[in-house]
């Protein structure tokens, strides 16, 4: 295959796995039993964030690649292992856990 076909070929399988990501995103956020949460799920979905774990067009094309050969529950499950860990520790730093003072 041809660096043009390959090129073209990762590009395609980001775009699905890009949109798949999206909906695993919004789909976490809603579980969470908090509303529409849009920055978040822009901060999910991010090519910054996901330059973390790679370069983010291979990052989205691994996804894509893992819906179309085995299905959108395989795509989620890999999500979870691995950039759900990533994004739970950079929100952590972004906005730390409320802090409850005691009454003694």
């Amino acid at each position: 295959m041809q660096a043009k076909d390959r090129q073209k070929e990762i590009l395609e399988q980001a775009w699905i796995g890009d949109a798949v990501l999206a909906l695993y995103a919004r789909r976490r956020i809603l579980r969470e039993g908090l509303g529409i949460d849009n920055a978040k799920a822009i901060r999910m979905t991010s090519n910054r964030f996901l330059q973390i774990t790679g370069e983010a067009s291979m990052v989205e094309a691994r996804i894509g690649r893992i819906y179309e050969e085995k299905g959108e529950a395989a795509a989620f499950s890999w999500i979870e292992e691995t950039l759900l860990p990533v994004f739970e520790k950079q929100e952590r730093r972004i906005a730390p856990p409320p802090r409850f003072k005691t009454k003694i």
